[in-house]
């Protein structure tokens, strides 16, 4: 990354171009072209936004841009193989942890709640034996007030 960053320096030290200039110019903040310059790849937190910044620098600067790209590739597979694989399975677990809370709902729905089956069992039964008393209360109720009625039938 720091020869990518050298060359741009040098060229834009060559064409005559300050950094001001070159800040002003392409619309990115200057710190931004001192890091991208420097080599400080870890001040940036998306790739794919420092391959933009280097490609729209570059051409700016009248380098072949897509010859800085392959460099860059080359430089980020490097970089990224010495990685151990236990960090990277780390690393998208976190990320798959992140992307399960994080759900876009419509304010105007309401999300579906997923219960167990032991709820809907222990729902079914309540349901049934609430049936059941019902049927039987009903018929205690139906033989007292026949009786009931007979009893003041026979008065």
């Amino acid at each position: 990354m720091k020869e990518i960053g050298e060359s741009l320096k040098e060229a834009r030290i060559s064409s005559g171009v300050t950094l001001k200039e070159a800040s002003e110019d392409l619309s990115i903040k200057e710190a931004i072209l001192e890091n991208i310059e420097s080599g400080s790849m870890g001040c940036f937190k998306d790739i794919y936004e420092l391959k933009e910044y280097i490609l729209n620098y570059a051409k700016y600067l009248g380098l072949d841009g897509n010859k800085l790209m392959d460099e860059f590739n080359e430089y980020l597979f490097e970089y990224t193989s010495k990685i151990p694989l236990k960090e990277i399975e780390k690393k998208v677990e976190e990320q798959n942890k992140e992307n399960k809370e994080e759900k876009v709902v419509s304010p105007y729905t309401k999300p579906m709640k997923k219960y167990p089956s032991k709820y809907y069992i222990i729902l079914y039964t309540v349901l049934i034996l609430f049936a059941i008393f019902v049927v039987v209360w009903s018929v205690i109720q139906i033989s007292s007030a026949d009786t009931s009625v007979t009893t003041v039938a026979k008065i």
